[in-house]
């Protein structure tokens, strides 16, 4: 996936909207519908379907603070949490599609779940996109006890020690647990997977070494990694981490293994097009604020805030992307 957002112009944003299935439900004609004009009139719920703590829910706390400032109405988050994110997306999938409760979700529930389930319950294809409020690297994490002071000594190790590491990630078909699969598939490796309900209790446990390794958020281990508690290894983003300049890019020694965290913020099928621009419009000027980027530089992420046919395109992309993954894995979750 770029990190770089998708340009589109307006024309191919409609025929992008028009042709992705259920996206095209969006009822672009009636676009200023009664009630759009003079959104927002009432308190908003952004639906978390992650665990608190992690960034996950960190990212979104913050955006939520400041959107709260700028809309001059309470912007409240709603975390609910559990297998792996389809407990909180299957409800906000039966919201009220007028803009007063949107979720914001990494990829698990946008684009990996429908590949990785044999039944969920709601379709994110028919989620109304609205913005990517940020991008945080993930990197390889292992605890000290490893015996591998660089990604190709780590290779090496693993190959030599078949299932003898395992692995941490936030849940079944989080970012994390598909980057591990990925990098065994691409270095025909084992690794034994230990799914955690979010990035805190996996944090813990791998601080703690009942777990060894980890395809973690950068910014969740930043604090461990400067008290020499964990080994980065390399960052799993396209190019070197300026924060960490002297770690290479996984893709250098493993070429075509990308894997960026990103947050994206929809509405509930068939929300107007224009609430969901409105929306967007909003995120993306609270994100430009020096104030916010600050906030998600401390914590690793770099803010983004692009537009709803910028999600979209990047919805399909990871979808694709991850099935391919699932399928050469053989990867379910019933």
């Amino acid at each position: 996936m770029n990190t770089t957002s998708p340009l589109i112009d307006r024309r191919q944003a409609l025929a992008l909207l028009a042709a992705t299935g259920g996206l095209s439900g969006l009822p672009i004609l009636s676009a200023w519908a009664d009630g759009v004009s003079d959104w927002p009139q009432r308190p908003i719920r952004l639906i978390v379907p992650n665990p608190a703590g992690g960034s996950a829910d960190v990212l979104p706390r913050l955006l939520c603070e400041a959107l709260s400032t700028k809309l001059n109405q309470a912007v409240i988050v709603d975390n609910r949490p559990g297998a792996a994110g389809n407990i909180g997306a299957e409800w906000f999938n039966a919201a009220e599609p007028d803009g007063y409760t949107l979720m914001a979700s990494p990829p698990t529930t946008l684009t990996i779940n429908v590949s990785l389930y044999p039944k969920i319950n709601y379709d994110p294809s028919k989620f109304v996109p609205i913005a990517v409020i940020a991008t945080v690297s993930n990197a390889l994490l292992v605890h000290p006890s490893v015996p591998a002071q660089t990604l190709q000594e780590f290779i090496s190790y693993v190959r030599a020690n078949p299932d003898k590491l395992a692995y941490a990630s936030q849940g079944n078909g989080s970012t994390a647990h598909l980057t591990a699969e990925l990098f065994k598939q691409k270095t025909n490796t084992h690794l034994t997977h230990i799914p955690y309900k979010g990035d805190a209790p996996a944090i813990a446990d791998l601080l703690a070494g009942h777990v060894q390794v980890m395809f973690g958020n950068l910014s969740a281990a930043s604090a461990h990694l400067k008290s020499g508690k964990l080994r980065l290894l390399a960052v799993t983003s396209p190019k070197r981490n300026p924060n960490h300049p002297q770690i290479p890019a996984i893709s250098e020694v493993i070429p075509g293994l990308v894997s960026v965290t990103w947050f994206g913020v929809v509405a509930p099928p068939k929300t107007p097009l224009a609430i969901a621009s409105k929306i967007s419009k909003a995120i993306a000027e609270v994100l430009r604020s020096p104030e916010i980027i600050k906030k998600y530089e401390d914590l690793g992420a770099e803010p983004v805030g692009n537009a709803p046919e910028e999600l979209a395109q990047w919805m399909r992309e990871e979808t694709v992307r991850w099935r391919e993954v699932i399928k050469s894995g053989n990867m379910t979750i019933d």
